[in-house]
């Protein structure tokens, strides 16, 4: 796919009102054949019952102990069920999902023949509407037109995921003529959002209540059995849970790094506050993080171990964290 990204990372708020997204880091994973709803019921955290044509699920797969190995976005497409979701969270999940699988008729592949990129912004839908006959909305999130699958992701600011084959996208892109960005403004907006980033760094390290899956209709707890079920009801119901998903900024003077770590001031000394899941950096030095923190109602300081003089704050989220059912 030949297409010109724009390689400037810009503020949150210096962004244009519409703009395009290169999902180059972006993938998924197929279930197809006639048991397949029945299979992957079994495994991840959402209701797969309520899956139709027109909707857009969220979910965990989690192995045996509750540790998420990937959180997804769910659709259908030709038959299929896809678990929307970056490159860098798809082994480990691909791998479990067909280790379980032997038994069952389903074919489970990861998706290697279409491209996604993502429409942003407040023109976004009468864009799409001169483009296509019908456009997605809150009520049927997921329109399927002929080769092209729209998703619309609810927001802030309204997002269209635009799933093709690639000559279809390039076409797409020529005909909208917006700026495009790189797959790092994606993360950005996940970031302010409070949707859960994984690598395969941190695949399999924490259970869907620490990445907020229960606030963002993640977690159906009134569905059958399924693979670390009986750790998430626990998490749920006995209150074990004492880590969530924040989104912090911070204005930084040097580039922040892999294995950066954010402190906590406690009295003199400082601390480690947690773990930094995803980071976008803007050239300006703005930076947007999500990372696991302590759940509590604390407002410690917090720093950048490796800039004393950095000041992290937390930013508000679209959605409570309130846990009760």
């Amino acid at each position: 796919m030949t297409i010109t990204t724009n390689t400037q990372l810009p503020a949150l708020t210096q962004l244009p009102s519409t703009y395009l997204i290169e999902l180059n880091n972006f993938g998924a994973i197929s279930l197809s054949g006639e048991e397949q709803s029945k299979y992957l019921q079994g495994q991840v955290t959402c209701d797969v019952n309520n899956s139709t044509e027109q909707s857009l699920l969220v979910g965990a797969h989690c192995d045996a102990k509750g540790k998420v190995f990937s959180v997804f976005r769910l659709i259908n497409r030709s038959a299929a069920h896809l678990l929307l979701q970056p490159k860098t969270s798809i082994d480990s999940s691909l791998n479990a999902l067909k280790k379980f699988a032997v038994f069952a008729k389903v074919t489970i592949e990861e998706v290697k023949d279409l491209t996604f990129i993502a429409l942003v912004g407040e023109q976004a839908s009468v864009l799409l509407q001169r483009e296509f006959s019908q456009v997605p909305d809150t009520l049927n999130p997921v329109v399927q037109i002929n080769s092209t699958s729209l998703v619309y992701i609810s927001g802030e600011q309204p997002r269209y995921i635009i799933i093709d084959d690639p000559a279809a996208i390039t076409s797409l892109v020529t005909s909208l003529a917006l700026p495009m960005f790189s797959q790092k403004v994606w993360d950005l907006l996940e970031i302010t959002q409070g949707f859960p980033i994984l690598t395969a760094s941190t695949s399999g390290h924490y259970v869907p209540q620490m990445l907020n899956l229960q606030a963002i209709n993640g977690i159906s707890f009134t569905k059958g059995c399924y693979l670390g079920q009986e750790t998430v009801a626990r998490m749920q119901y006995l209150g074990k849970n004492k880590r969530a998903l924040f989104s912090l900024h911070s204005q930084l003077e040097q580039d922040l790094q892999e294995d950066d770590v954010i402190q906590k001031q406690l009295g003199e000394n400082w601390r480690k506050a947690g773990d930094i899941l995803a980071y976008y950096q803007a050239d300006d030095g703005n930076c947007y993080l999500q990372a696991i923190l302590a759940n509590d109602a604390d407002q410690p300081t917090m720093r950048i171990a490796a800039q004393v003089a950095s000041v992290v704050t937390k930013q508000a989220l679209p959605y409570t964290l309130d846990t009760s059912k």
